[in-house]
Parts: structure tokens; C-alpha cells; sequence
């Protein structure tokens, strides 16, 4: 049989490869690949062997920047419910502490968002209820195992009175959670499509404004009604977390960009 030689076009490079009979090989994994064998003159050799369509569709790997940031993410998902239970002053303004984890996971967002798009950002959002469940599942779970007798009491009252109080803030932070950051993560791609890769600083900046002034309403109503009055939390929530997206998100944007960008980068 004659060997004939084929031109395989990858994504990124293109290599000559030789195709005789039922043996093809090539280095690229890339479904561009399969395809040029598969038409190549005819398909006059018929399908690819089972290997080596298997290779080729192989599942890229996880990119360095998505990883870190979905580490990243999940940590923030899980202390931000524990850090709600304290107010901290800002001034004259009373805010939950939970604000300053809640702003770093619309970063992240809108940080993935920019740099593998919509739909992946969305998906580190979906995947971040796993976490949170995961968390109020095993609270529960504790409060529910009887305490060693050797425990202090006093440690045990502040564990019981801090934990207790958890699960009904993040029953809050589960609802405010999913719509507030999906919503910013929308915000933010509609803005993208409109402004191009352009104006990063006021994409973000709208964004997470606009999504953090529904997450106070949802998070202080469902974590706080009939706890103690909510006006003045309310509203010190929402001046606070407008003056905080509007100082802080767009400085941490680029950061988080630039350094997903640095870890993306090839090594060397």
C-alpha cells in the first residue's frame, strides 16, 4: 500500500504526520486533528482505531488560574457564614463581617468570568453551594454530638452560642449567595459583551455594586428579621457594601486577573 503523506492541523501548531493503513500517529490531541485523518483523500482508510480516538478526545486539563481560584472560592463560600455572626464598625456604619468574604467571591467571579468566560464562572458559582451544604451539613452534625465531659463549659456555652446562630445565617447566605452572585456574574458578561475586554475597573465596579445591594436585602431580611431591629444594619450593610465595591473591586479585579493571567502563562 502506498504511504501517503497528510497535513494534520492542530489548534496551536501544524504537524506532518503519516497515515498508512490502520496506523496513525500523531502528538496533538486535538479533535482538528481527527478530522483531517478522517477526511484525508477520501477517508480512504477508513475510521481512526478506538486508541486513537480515545486520545484525541482526551478532556484538556484544568487550567493553573481556575484551580487556584476554585480553592480560593470555596474557602471564602465557608468563612463567610461563620464571620456573619459578629458586626464590625466601619465608622458609624454597623456591618456583618461576612462582607469582606462575600466581596472577594464577586471578585473571583467576575475574575474567572473575564478570563475563561460566562458559563465557567457560572459554574464556580453552581459548584460553591457544594461546599456550603457541605459545611452546614457537618455543623449540624456537631451540635448534635453530645460534648466530651473533659470540655471546658464556658468554651462549650461560646461554641453553642456562636454555632447555633450559624445555621439560619447560612440558610441566609445560601439564598443571598446564589442570587446575588449569579446576578454578578451576568451583570458582568452583559457589560463584557457591550465594552469588549475594555473598562475592566467599571464592569466590575457596577457589578458588584448592583449585585451587593440585593444580597444585603435578601442576606439581612431571611438571616436577622425578628433577631433584633434590621433598618439600621440594613442600611449601614448597603452603604457599606456600595462604598466597598465601588474602593476595593476594581483595585482587586486587575490583581486577580493579572494573576490569573501570570499563572496561565506557559512556565519558563
Amino acid at each position: 500500500m502506498t504511504r501517503q503523506k497528510v497535513v494534520i492541523a492542530g489548534r496551536n501548531d501544524v504537524d506532518d504526520r503519516i497515515a498508512d493503513g490502520d496506523n496513525v500517529e500523531f502528538s496533538g490531541s486535538h479533535e482538528a486533528a481527527r478530522l483531517a485523518v478522517a477526511r484525508a483523500d477520501g477517508n480512504r482508510y477508513g475510521p481512526l482505531p478506538m486508541t486513537t480516538a480515545s486520545a484525541v478526545q482526551a478532556t484538556p486539563p484544568l487550567s493553573r488560574s481556575l484551580f487556584a481560584f476554585s480553592v480560593f472560592y470555596g474557602g471564602m463560600v465557608c468563612i463567610a457564614g461563620v464571620l456573619g455572626n459578629k458586626q464590625v464598625a466601619l465608622g458609624p456604619l454597623a456591618v456583618e463581617a461576612g462582607i469582606f468574604a462575600f466581596l472577594l467571591l464577586v471578585v473571583t467571579s467576575s475574575a474567572v468570568a473575564e478570563l475563561h468566560g460566562r458559563t465557567t464562572a457560572n459554574r464556580l458559582v453552581l459548584f460553591g453551594f457544594v461546599p456550603l451544604l457541605a459545611s452546614l451539613a457537618l455543623t449540624l452534625l456537631v451540635l448534635a454530638t453530645p460534648a466530651a465531659a473533659a470540655m471546658d463549659p464556658a468554651r462549650l456555652s461560646a461554641f453553642d452560642t456562636i454555632m447555633t446562630g450559624t445555621p439560619r445565617i447560612w440558610l441566609a447566605g445560601i439564598v443571598a449567595y446564589g442570587i446575588s452572585t449569579f446576578l454578578n456574574v451576568s451583570i458582568f458578561s452583559r457589560l463584557k459583551g457591550r465594552e469588549g475586554s475594555r473598562l475592566l475597573w467599571l464592569r466590575s465596579g457596577v457589578a458588584s455594586v448592583l449585585s451587593q445591594i440585593v444580597d444585603t436585602l435578601l442576606f439581612i431580611s431571611v438571616a436577622f428579621y425578628g433577631v433584633f431591629p434590621i433598618g439600621e444594619l440594613m442600611l449601614g450593610q448597603m452603604i457599606a457594601k456600595v462604598v466597598l465595591s465601588i474602593v476595593l473591586v476594581p483595585p482587586l479585579i486587575y490583581i486577580f486577573v493579572s494573576l490569573g493571567r501570570r499563572l496561565n502563562a506557559p512556565a519558563g
